[in-house]
């Protein structure tokens, strides 16, 4: 960074003076700062961040444990038979429009969301009908999760009057403690606090969003004080910021896992031992104890320890070991060719990697990749672009690996993410060219039962199976990391990543 010019002392201090004046007087207003753009109203695309931000909200809510509590929906049941399920409307609620929320606007907004691909499409729902203040799901089948789906962020109820002709949001306009004032995508949201929330008032008045892509600039934001809550640092402004007096830092293990998604319909890769042969190349300690600074965060399998209903302590880990890899792949007619890439039947065994920056420990990760698979004799072509052209990849099918960062606990029950991600025909950010009719069956049971003892074996197949057949292949589980100013009080890291909290937090002295 360039030096700053000379200042006489004299305005110099006026400066400092007019600066104090400024922070006491900003002390009602909050900015929060991650890399996730927010290129749509929509929540089918920017839910996410609708429902962190507390715009939008949804009928059923969650704490910080997954346990799930009202939200527009006072309570929830399901019928006798499983065949449907009746939500409770809260009454009073309005709109920042100053509507009144009713059954229609929350049917509208939900069939609309079960027409989108996510993960209420995941549910056997035949219709969804707006009752005398309720909502009525009737199912095509029994499905227990459904409640858990609710809290979705996909699932977020917007205004009406959000809605195009189309029926598509085009405005933000919701029910959460905050309204938008300035929407200006994919970039910055400015909020202000809605007065007329049916729920407790928020003790600041106003907030200000900013979408940075960059770790350094997220980093230097929380350092300058330009950002008072900053999410997702790299482990080097992470380190740099614990020892910055005014900034407080945090890391909180999260249901996220760093993982390689696999094109197992590709001729390289649609044997199992190939699949396992990459496995066996990644050094996941050393990633973890270098890139991502979390020894503990080396993924013995896909599912993390913080994901406790689903970690299986009784799976044989993910290890690490080269020769077994190069035995596996020569098992498959994959011999070193003269610059030490395998080859077979006049095939190079090349693989192209796809990955996206919004998470900076990506591109690190990925160059680790090409370095471990090398040594094995797979030669890896990385591209990093904007993180669509993984999806893109899934759907037109020229995907052959993809390197992201997953979060399975998106609804408090991580069955909807599961289901999503392996379930008939797999998932953009899940199994691609993989079918395994034991899984299927598993996650449906899952989905369909209450039943803990049901669930929990079902849960145990699950695993095996992703564990042996590796459609996905886990590299390191996840800490959220947020960079807190001093003086803000209140803050709770929602370990979820449903909330920013901001409706809770206050500024002290």
């Amino acid at each position: 960074m360039p030096p700053r010019p000379a200042v006489p002392a004299l305005i110099a201090v006026l400066l400092l003076l007019l600066h104090g004046t400024l922070l006491a007087q900003e002390r009602t207003s909050v900015t929060v700062v991650s890399p996730w753009e927010v290129a749509s109203a929509d929540p089918a695309v920017s839910g996410f961040a609708i429902q962190s931000l507390q715009i939008m909200e949804n009928l059923v809510d969650a704490d910080a444990e997954g346990t799930l509590r009202a939200g527009l929906a006072t309570d929830w049941a399901v019928s006798q038979d499983g065949s449907n399920w009746t939500f409770t409307l809260r009454e009073g609620v309005r709109f920042h429009d100053g509507t009144l929320l009713d059954a229609d606007s929350v049917a509208q907004a939900l069939n609309r969301s079960f027409e989108q691909p996510g993960v209420l499409a995941q549910a056997p729902i035949d219709t969804i009908v707006a009752g005398e203040g309720t909502l009525v799901v009737e199912l095509e089948s029994p499905f227990a999760a459904l409640p858990a789906l609710m809290a979705h962020a996909t699932t977020v109820i917007p205004a009406p009057a959000s809605l195009d002709a189309g029926g598509v949001p085009t405005t933000l306009i919701g029910t959460g403690p905050f309204r938008v004032t300035t929407f200006s995508p994919p970039q910055a949201i400015e909020m202000a606090r809605f007065e007329d929330y049916w729920g407790e008032a928020p003790a600041i008045e106003s907030a200000s969003y900013l979408a940075a892509g960059r770790a350094e600039t997220r980093a230097l934001m929380a350092e300058s004080g330009d950002a008072d809550l900053v999410f997702t640092l790299d482990p080097a402004g992470f380190a740099r910021l614990s020892d910055v007096g005014s900034v407080e830092t945090v890391a909180v293990p999260i249901p996220r896992v760093v993982t390689l998604k696999l094109n197992a319909s590709h001729p390289f890769l649609d044997d199992p031992r190939a699949r396992e042969a990459l496995s066996l190349a990644i050094d996941r300690a050393g990633i973890a104890a270098a890139i991502t600074r979390f020894p503990e965060g080396a993924a013995t399998q896909l599912f993390p320890p913080a994901l406790a209903s689903w970690h299986d302590d009784t799976l044989a880990p993910l290890r690490t070991d080269a020769d077994a890899a190069r035995a596996r792949l020569a098992e498959l007619g994959w011999s070193a060719g003269e610059d030490g890439i395998l080859t077979r039947d006049g095939e190079r065994f090349s693989l192209e990697l796809r990955t996206f920056p919004d998470r900076p420990e990506l591109p690190l990760i990925a160059a680790a990749l090409q370095d471990q698979w090398r040594g094995i004799g797979v030669e890896l072509d990385v591209t990093v672009a904007n993180y669509s052209i993984i999806p893109e990849g899934h759907q037109d099918g020229t995907l052959e690996v993809a390197l992201y960062a997953r979060n399975y606990a998106l609804s408090p029950d991580p069955i909807g993410t599961v289901l999503q991600d392996f379930g008939d025909g797999g998932g953009d950010w899940g199994a691609m060219g993989w079918k395994n009719a034991t899984v299927v069956d598993a996650l449906q049971r899952i989905a369909a039962s209450a039943d803990e003892s049901v669930r929990d074996e079902a849960i145990g197949m699950v695993a095996a199976a992703l564990q042996a057949e590796l459609p996905v292949i886990p590299i390191v589980w996840y800490e959220h990391t947020v960079a807190i100013a001093n003086g803000l009080q209140g803050v709770v890291i929602d370990p979820l990543q449903r909330s920013y909290g901001l409706s809770a937090v206050s500024w002290g002295e």
